[in-house]
């Protein structure tokens, strides 16, 4: 049966369906040096605008669990409401240049019924909306309405397969129909609650494991538009959910359960079609790691193979596992592959170090002298091999916290890939991991920088002792020190850098964040990027969950 499923997977025929997901983050305070933190605020000039103190788009979910409003923080409770929106009040000054709107996609819906969600990566995905407007600034949220959470609100029950979750079966019957719809990719869930991206044309997709998981919205109002269908004959149910995205391309990486490998594939702006730039074959077994995510550089795509790979026993299991859809298989060891974008030859495979990440931050190439490319530098939020991280996300974990310091180690991973013939690559540290509090996830960088040689990058890091990442944190590779911003017993989502129009400094621009506060409410938050401290702040209605990546719309 598991081999069944490994060729489904391969062949990639399956039944479209749809999505929905949410966000929310929060923090406060900084410095450079040895992880010292600050919980000290500068006094902001008090904006007053026009706000929403009702709530004028609020839909009552019944027959949905109603969750009271906690006093502690709402980072890991479901969404209030179906959708809101509103103008906020803004402490301090926007800075007129920032004008667009930051989305931010996420998991925020964890109770259906009676039932509670077990990871943090099954909730229905909510869209959070921040309109920055010539200092003003409008939020709104709304849920994604994919196929699985639409027939979640119909039924009053799970209907598809979530990343932990699995439908409970009213008989034996059931249970066997379940899995033939997983040979055919029919219950996987569609539930896009991990990223956002706008394509080279224009349109907004939201995205997640599951290819059919990738759903259009608009940006203006958060309106569902409907599935996005790749045109070409690719097949595959998974890809990598962070595709590489700018204005000339779309590239992605679709993992082969069967004959375990990668197809690196590209797709032009304005079209569906994702055409092959080549294949990766995996040097380690039995299936390929998983790639959650991937670095590019100008002329080459980097195709890590990460120990802890696809597992299809796990995929059919009702119940999960503790690493869920994986295995880990240190034996396998762990390689990094370099292919040529334009030739889809691969001009690298090296084996290095056991690994673990998500995220992948960014990578460039090394030359000589005489301009030769030598190798290949790309850098990782890296957990130290270390897969208890996904463990830790399970959402009792995360609500129950006693106070003790239980998040896993992480740290800057800097991968060297040399193009020599060299059998072997390294990973070391970039910077010493107490600079942010040997905690390192949710990165972004100024994407003007992509693939080339950089300095700066936006993340969250901890100030100890946690259970989550609690702090946003700028790292300087090179001077190898990190500035890092707390607010006390509050949660920040990822850290997103917007530029200033016209900027030549890399780190001229601002950072933006939504945290959770102590308080069961929560914030969007604007740090100066060169100096990281707070400029401004906007005090949401109420307490947003937690949200995971989001993208920049400028405006037009």
């Amino acid at each position: 049966m598991a081999s069944s499923l490994l060729s489904f997977l391969a062949t990639g025929n399956y039944i479209s369906s749809s999505c929905r997901a949410i966000s929310n983050h929060d923090i406060d305070s900084c410095t450079f040096g040895q992880a010292s933190f600050s919980n000290k605020r500068k006094s902001r000039e008090l904006s007053v605008v026009s706000v929403a103190t009702d709530l004028p788009l609020v839909v009552k979910q019944q027959p949905w669990k109603v969750v009271e409003k906690e006093k502690k923080l709402v980072a890991w409770t479901s969404i209030q409401q179906d959708r809101w929106e509103g103008e906020l009040v803004v402490e301090g000054t926007i800075p007129q240049w920032l004008n667009g709107t930051y989305l931010r996609n996420g998991p925020g819906l964890w109770h259906l019924g009676d039932y509670d969600f077990r990871h943090l990566f099954d909730g229905y995905a909510t869209m959070v909306r921040l309109n920055f407007d010539n200092g003003r600034l409008v939020m709104g949220h709304r849920q994604i309405e994919s196929d699985a959470y639409k027939a979640a609100r119909k039924n009053n029950k799970l209907c598809y397969r979530e990343f932990s979750e699995v439908p409970k079966y009213d008989n034996f019957l059931a249970y066997i129909g379940d899995l033939a719809n997983l040979f055919s990719g029919a219950s996987l869930t569609d539930n896009a609650n991990t990223g956002v991206v706008q394509l080279g044309d224009g349109r907004v997709v939201c995205l997640t494991e599951t290819i059919k998981g990738s759903i259009v919205i608009d940006p203006n109002n958060l309106d569902t538009l409907g599935k996005f269908e790749y045109s070409d004959a690719l097949g595959g149910l998974v890809h990598s959910a962070h595709p590489i995205v700018t204005e000339s391309e779309f590239l992605t990486l679709l993992p082969d359960l069967l004959n375990p490998g990668y197809l690196v594939a590209r797709m032009e702006p304005g079209s569906n079609e994702r055409k092959v730039i080549g294949r990766v074959d995996c040097r380690g077994g039995p299936s390929p790691g998983w790639v959650h995510s991937f670095p590019v550089t100008e002329h080459y795509v980097i195709v890590p193979e990460m120990p802890l790979r696809y597992c299809a026993q796990n995929l059919l299991r009702a119940e999960p596992t503790p690493l869920y859809k994986f295995e880990w298989h240190p034996e396998s060891k762990a390689y990094m592959h370099v292919m040529c974008k334009a030739s889809g030859k691969l001009v690298a495979s090296v084996e290095v170090p056991l690994f673990v990440t998500f995220h992948f931050i960014n990578a460039y190439e090394e030359k000589d002298e005489d301009g030769r490319v030598t190798g290949v530098i790309a850098d990782c939020c890296e957990h130290n091999a270390d897969t208890t991280i996904l463990d830790k996300l399970r959402l009792q974990n995360l609500r129950s916290w006693s106070g003790e310091d239980v998040l896993p180690d992480a740290r800057v991973g800097r991968f060297k890939i040399p193009f020599d013939g060299s059998p072997k690559g390294e990973l070391v540290d970039a910077l010493n991991p107490s600079e942010h509090g040997r905690g390192m996830d949710m990165c972004s960088i100024n994407p003007a920088y992509l693939g080339k040689k950089y300095r700066y990058a936006y993340a969250c890091g901890a100030q100890r002792p946690c259970n989550f990442p609690n702090t946003l944190t700028k790292i300087d590779l090179k001077e190898k020190k990190a500035k890092n911003w707390h607010d006390e017993g509050a949660v920040p989502s990822e850290p997103f850098f917007v530029a200033r129009p016209g900027a030549t400094d890399e780190d001229d621009g601002v950072v933006i964040s939504m945290v959770s506060d102590k308080n069961g409410e929560g914030y969007a938050l604007i740090l100066n990027a060169s100096t990281f401290e707070e400029i401004a702040r906007a005090k949401f209605p109420y307490g947003l969950p937690y949200g995971l990546h989001g993208c920049w719309v400028p405006k037009c």
